[in-house]
This record gives C-alpha cells, sequence and structure tokens, in this order.
C-alpha cells in the first residue's frame, strides 16, 4: 500500500473565522502543529486581504514559523499570489482552487474558468522555475449548489485536461459538502485508473456525522491523501452559504487506527494542538 499522506489545514479552519486571530497565536499554533509530523501543512494563502483579511499577515507568521519535516503548503487565487509565494524558500506546495463551477470559480477568484486555467499555465511554468510544486484543488469535484453542469464525468475531464499540463497532484474538494459515498467511490476509482501514477487527495467539507463513511469510501478507492483540520473547523467564505467544516483531524486518525494505520506522530504536540484549537475557535 502506498504511504498515506496527511494534510492539516490551518488555513482553511482561520479563513473564514469572524473575529481576526492575533499574529503571534497563529505563530505559536502552526509552530505547535508543525511539531505534530503531519506530511503537509496548508498553512496561509496569498490572497487579496480584502478578500480573506483574516489570512492578510501570512508573511508575517511566515517569519517566525519553524521548520521541521513537515512540508508547507499555501493557497493562491491568481497569478500575483503564485508569484508571492515561490519567492518563499520555506513553501514547497502552491495550491490552486480550480472550480469546474463556473459561478464559483467568479465567486472565489473573481475569474471565469477560461481565465483560471490559463492562470493554471503560468503557475505551473513558475512552480518549474522556483522548484515548487503545484497542487490543483478541484472545487466542487462532487456537485454544486449553483445549477451549473455537473457530473463526474465533467470532474474527471478537467483532470486530465489539467493533468496535460504537468501537474501531478490533485484534491478532489467537496467545498460545500454534497459529497457521498457512492459520488466519492465514482470520482477516486475512475481517476486512479485513468491516471496512475498521478497523487490524488480528498478535501472533504463534512458533517461530524458522515465524515467516517467519506474517508472510508475514498481510502477504498485508492485515495492515499488525506486534509482535516483539528476539530473540524473550517470552510469556504466565498461559498455564500453555511459554512460546511473539514473533516476533523481527530476523526480520521482514529479512523486509521482502527485500521491499523500508525502515522507516528507526536501525541503530546497533537494533544497540545487540539487543546490550543479548542481555545483559538
Amino acid at each position: 500500500m502506498q504511504k498515506i499522506k496527511l494534510i492539516e489545514c490551518p488555513r482553511d479552519a482561520m479563513q473564514g473565522w469572524k473575529t481576526f486571530i492575533p499574529t503571534e497565536t497563529k505563530i505559536k499554533y502552526i509552530n505547535k502543529l508543525l511539531e505534530v509530523g503531519f506530511d503537509t501543512l496548508d498553512f496561509g494563502s496569498f490572497v487579496s486581504p480584502k478578500a480573506i483579511p483574516q489570512l492578510a499577515d501570512t508573511k508575517d507568521v511566515l517569519q517566525k514559523i519553524k521548520m521541521t519535516n513537515t512540508k508547507l503548503l499555501a493557497i493562491v487565487a491568481n497569478n500575483r499570489g503564485a508569484e508571492e509565494a515561490v519567492s518563499f524558500d520555506e513553501i514547497t506546495y502552491i495550491g490552486f482552487p480550480f472550480s469546474i463551477s463556473e459561478t464559483f470559480q467568479q465567486l472565489n477568484t473573481n475569474s471565469s474558468i477560461a481565465e483560471s486555467l490559463k492562470s493554471v499555465e503560468a503557475m505551473q511554468q513558475l512552480c518549474f522555475q522556483h522548484k515548487k510544486e503545484l497542487v490543483i484543488y478541484i472545487s466542487m469535484g462532487f456537485g454544486n449548489p449553483y445549477g451549473d453542469a455537473y457530473t463526474s464525468d465533467i470532474a474527471i475531464e478537467w483532470v486530465k485536461k489539467l493533468q496535460q499540463l504537468g501537474i501531478n497532484i490533485f484534491s478532489m474538494s467537496d467545498t460545500v459538502g454534497v459529497s457521498n459515498a457512492d459520488n466519492i467511490q465514482t470520482i477516486f476509482s475512475n481517476l486512479v485508473k485513468q491516471f496512475p501514477t498521478v497523487e490524488f487527495g480528498a478535501h472533504f467539507h463534512s458533517t461530524k456525522e458522515t465524515a467516517i463513511e467519506k474517508i472510508e469510501a475514498a481510502f477504498q478507492n485508492n485515495c492515499f491523501r488525506f486534509d482535516s483540520a483539528m476539530n473540524g473547523i473550517g470552510g469556504c467564505p466565498m461559498a455564500q452559504n453555511e459554512l460546511v467544516g473539514n473533516i476533523a483531524t481527530e476523526q480520521l486518525l482514529a479512523y486509521f487506527e482502527s485500521k491499523g494505520i500508525d502515522f507516528n506522530l507526536n501525541q503530546t504536540a497533537l494533544q497540545e494542538a487540539l487543546e490550543m484549537a479548542r481555545e483559538i475557535f
């Protein structure tokens, strides 16, 4: 079996939080998460402070991060953000949300799908030049509430088109919590079969009641990359609906523990991070 990668997402937890979390608090929290032993930390974003004021201090946070073996991922919404993000040696991955819903792409990045495709081409070149790797989040990958055309085939076709640009990590994103065991199975079974050398991840938003069935459906269909956030906090503030939380890290870990999978995490740091998350949120 392939190595399972855990992607902890404090950025997703923070971005929609109504009250500003002090920069020093963010630094302490992210440094604690870096001690735990996750594969990657989705730690911040380089986007307009008007759009996401909570993360306007990402550069300040980055200056005081104590690096470990955990890699850093930063989200960007356009080429300007990507140009800024690639300038930091500490960052390994640049993440871009590519929505297959025209409505949501406009809401989320203020650009059309066609314009975003051109942005992805430019970002891929930037990443290549700066020795970074581009991670594409297929937003609305399991359906959308906006009335735009959606089938699993549409999602798979977009992966095919983007993969031709040399992109090798895709995180299939359930932006508004509409995935279920059936469409998760359909998406991942088809993608893994068609693109055996590509890394596919799951970025689910979910209630706690349905989280395990979503994790299991993805894992049983050879998804080995999972995004989560402490206590299930988070959601996309651009989705114009009630925020549906992330998969809770503690639920994800409990599921894999039940399967006999041990990630050799620093348990002390994990418990301290969970306690910090309860205090911050």
